[in-house]
């Protein structure tokens, strides 16, 4: 990896306003450019100040590269230790552990970013006390919506989506911030709870507000709240599997598995599907029937959720060509 050029000294300009946290003092606002930063050095610079930031306020960092991944290097990567060992998190006392590395000491996030001196962003570990941080990542590539489904997947269950932190990512998604209880923990997961909604939980990270990537900035959304909401409990319910409880296996494995098969969850996808307003009758039938697929409940379910589409309108051979391709759908 090429190193960047001598770090040059910060610009006395303040940060945008869409960059800096709200319930940071005016007085203690970095003054690092009030434009984004793409040269190496300044961009280092200003993820620092956003790191320390963060860790100020609870939320344990570390330096990311430009393409999102943890910027120093394992001191295992050369295969040193013994084989057979476990996986070290750090009990070596060395720099390099990834997410396990993550810390609120100024000091510890100060010397982690002067040995990675090319990182352009921080990450922020979730599933970490005081927060217990709980990451929805709303996915818009590849023709996602993770926005929609994520309010596909509300009203299904019920649930209200209380306003949170929100951080815009440069590709268009977003990353919606809630606290969650220290147990049980919130495991990671791509596009399970549904299309284009990816969780970050313990032991995962998200990019934090004023990191640059190779794509470009993230920051925050204007008008976000000063804190993380409080997960809504329907919403973890489905993230967690029971206490106690090994997880269930759907019957088919991807992005559409549901928490389980019960009765329920089956007449919550056939409001969901009935109340389908013009416009979102398509849609929301696909995602209502891949759900039941996923959980089991596909052949079950067809010919109640038809009936709950032909009630909204939509003619009979439209919501069965849909209806077939759920049933064909293959997880991406």
């Amino acid at each position: 990896m090429a190193m960047p050029r001598r770090h040059t000294a910060p610009s006395t300009r303040t940060l945008a306003a869409s960059e800096v946290p709200e319930d940071v003092p005016a007085g203690r606002r970095p003054s690092l450019g009030d434009t984004p930063a793409t040269d190496p050095a300044d961009a280092h610079h200003t993820a620092l100040a956003h790191a320390l930031m963060a860790a100020e306020r609870g939320y344990a960092v570390i330096p990311l590269t430009r393409t999102k991944l943890p910027a120093i290097r394992s001191p295992h990567r050369d295969g040193h230790d013994r084989p057979g060992t476990p996986p070290c998190h750090g009990a070596c006392g060395r720099l390099g552990h990834g997410v396990h590395d993550a810390s609120t000491d100024p000091l510890t996030v100060r010397r982690m970013f002067a040995t990675a001196p090319w990182a352009t962003g921080y990450g922020i570990a979730c599933g970490r006390p005081p927060h217990h941080l709980i990451g929805v990542d709303l996915d818009t590539k590849n023709g996602a919506d993770g926005l929609t489904a994520l309010h596909f997947v509300a009203e299904a269950h019920a649930f209200p989506l209380p306003p949170t932190v929100t951080v815009l990512t440069p590709s268009g998604g977003r990353h919606l911030w809630f606290t969650g209880p220290p147990a049980p923990p919130v495991a990671n997961s791509v596009g399970r709870l549904a299309p284009g909604i990816d969780i970050r939980g313990t032991g995962g990270y998200l990019v934090g507000p004023g990191s640059l990537t190779t794509r470009g900035r993230y920051v925050l959304a204007p008008g976000t709240p000063r804190r993380p909401a409080p997960v809504p409990q329907a919403l973890l319910t489905l993230l967690t599997p029971p206490l106690g409880a090994s997880r269930r296996t759907p019957a088919r494995s991807g992005p559409y598995a549901a928490p389980g098969a019960d009765p329920q969850h089956a007449a919550a996808l056939v409001r969901f599907v009935r109340a389908s307003p013009r416009g979102q009758r398509n849609a929301r039938l696909f995602w209502a029937a891949c759900r039941a697929y996923e959980s089991g409940l596909g052949r079950e379910l067809a010919e109640r959720l038809l009936a709950a589409a032909r009630h909204t309108g939509l003619p009979e051979d439209e919501a069965r060509a849909t209806l077939a391709s759920a049933a064909h759908h293959e997880p991406r």
